[in-house]
């Protein structure tokens, strides 16, 4: 190796390809470093002497480390140091050179990568490499990138039977580069010819295309079909608490969003007050927003509404005026441009299933998180005295009132939780679109549309009220674009709403009658 470091600064850069060859083959760890120093520009041979150093900025000076001892060695002005200079093909020889040391790592998904960097600049050594780590490699995934950069490889054979082989191997894969590669071999140019001039090669090719289409086709529903789950838990999160508000005590609640609103300017709070800690913040934020909103759900409450029992008209323009009122507080607090909320790690980024099947981690959390919170909210409702009292006052407020439960504060806290599970949807919200004042207003429609749907008062019709509604307003998006799918949306409800006016799974009880 210090051989090799020694004729850098003076080889040529097609010697210095060759170079970077002999020292990637000595497969030394220092190496790695050395390559990447070169590949950073960060390589420099001092003037004097052409010893071979590894530099960084230290003010005007440049901090020297020794390449084969990792140790500091000085500081030195630039002006006695050359910088060891690569061209665009040097820079491609450094990342497969680079990529062979990561194929050891330990993550697979580094050795992946690595295989990808390789197959983007593919020779004999490269080809030569692969072939070796082929049978050492345990990860499923790495082998089948493996195998396709193989196969793409032997595509340009002159041999039509290594060609042929090539092209059944890659039947299965849905790697974009395989895809375009096979599409270039059946493809017609201007002249007659083809991309592929054996007939046996170009079918097997046209064969391999069609299965691969098929495959796509097939996880694009699935991501389709993924996409409508999570825009579906964004719509039950966001009717969730008025099912309990609306459904149980027949309250219409214009101010539900706003309620979510309260929730997701409570993340940005908490955040503001835990800038250090933003993955726990939003752990933090949950039960916080549930509290904010929950008190505030009970404040208005024993406020206004309990005043306006038995009058829906009033109710709905009492709590309409209070909407208002809640945003211009927001705006007067918070001023009317938008909130930075920022998304921790662990929910930034996506799951990449395969080359075709992706979704957003912050789209999975949503989904999983939904559903948790259903759960959750189906036990309180059936295992807690709160959830018996709420249950016994929609279904006959009368006798329950006679049996001694204080009807007053059910309704009180009933209000009271739908509000607070409003404001943790406002925390999930907070983490797909921008905080403002304007926040609920976007929910609150499909939020009645989803209760009405479902059933009034029925969590299960809720829950897959909005989930069917979300899938479908996505399987329509393709075919109508986004603005006719929500039209058609509400045009098949209006009709349903005809045929079941009580909505999937209708509510018994009070809430019934009424």
């Amino acid at each position: 190796m210090p051989q090799l470091l020694q004729q850098l600064p003076d080889a040529s850069y097609a010697d210095k390809q060759t170079l970077i060859k002999q020292l990637a083959a000595t497969h030394d760890p220092r190496v790695r470093v050395v390559l990447n120093a070169l590949l950073e520009g960060n390589l420099y041979a001092r003037s004097s002497d052409h010893q071979v150093f590894i530099t960084r900025a230290d003010g005007d000076n440049l901090a020297l480390t020794d390449p084969l001892t990792a140790a500091p060695a000085g500081t030195a002005s630039s002006d006695g140091l050359t910088r060891i200079g690569v061209n665009n093909q040097l820079r491609k020889t450094l990342r497969v050179a680079l990529a062979q040391f990561d194929l050891s790592s330990p993550d697979a998904g580094v050795r992946r990568e690595a295989v990808r960097e390789m197959l983007r600049a593919v020779d004999a050594q490269t080809v030569e490499v692969l072939r070796g780590r082929l049978h050492e490699e345990q990860d499923k995934g790495v082998r089948a990138d493996i195998r396709d950069g193989l196969a793409l490889a032997d595509l340009d054979s002159g041999d039509a039977d290594t060609r042929l082989a090539a092209v059944k191997t890659l039947a299965g894969s849905l790697n974009l580069d395989v895809y375009n590669r096979l599409s270039s071999m059946v493809e017609q140019a201007s002249d007659g010819s083809y991309g592929e001039s054996d007939p046996r090669v170009r079918a097997a090719a046209q064969s391999s295309i069609r299965a691969i289409n098929r495959w796509r086709i097939f996880y694009s529903g699935i991501q389709t079909l993924l996409f409508g789950l999570s825009q579906g838990s964004v719509l039950v999160l966001a009717a969730i608490g008025l099912a309990i508000t609306f459904g149980v005590m027949g309250v219409i609640n214009m101010a539900h969003g706003e309620l979510m609103m309260l929730g997701a300017y409570t993340t940005y709070v908490v955040q503001l007050l835990m800038p250090q800690h933003i993955g726990a913040s939003i752990l933090v934020a949950i039960p916080a927003a549930f509290l904010v909103s929950g008190l505030a759900g009970i404040a208005i409450e024993r406020t206004i509404v309990r005043h306006l029992y038995g009058r829906p008209l009033e109710t709905l323009l009492a709590t309409f005026g209070l909407s208002l009122v809640l945003q211009q507080a927001v705006r007067d607090i918070f001023s009317a441009n938008n909130r930075p909320v920022q998304s921790p790690e662990w929910i930034s980024g996506q799951l990449q299933i395969n080359q075709a099947l992706s979704i957003t981690y912050n789209r999975l959390y949503i989904i999983v998180f939904t559903f948790v919170l259903f759960l959750v909210l189906l036990q309180v409702l059936k295992r807690t005295r709160l959830g018996l009292e709420v249950r016994a006052v929609a279904q006959n407020r009368a006798m329950a009132k006679a049996m001694g439960i204080r009807t007053e504060w059910v309704d009180a806290l009933t209000f009271g939780l739908g509000s607070g599970i409003a404001g943790i949807a406002g925390v999930a919200l907070s983490q797909l679109t921008n905080v403002g004042p304007n926040l609920g207003q976007s929910y609150i429609v499909d939020s009645f549309m989803v209760v009405v749907f479902g059933g009034v008062g029925n969590l299960w019709g809720t829950e897959l009220g909005g989930n069917a509604l979300g899938i479908v307003n996505k399987l329509l998006e393709p075919y109508s674009g986004a603005v006719l799918a929500k039209i058609f949306v509400l045009v098949f409800l209006i009709l349903f709403i005809q045929r079941r006016p009580r909505g999937l799974f209708p509510q018994k009880g009070r809430a019934a009658d009424g």
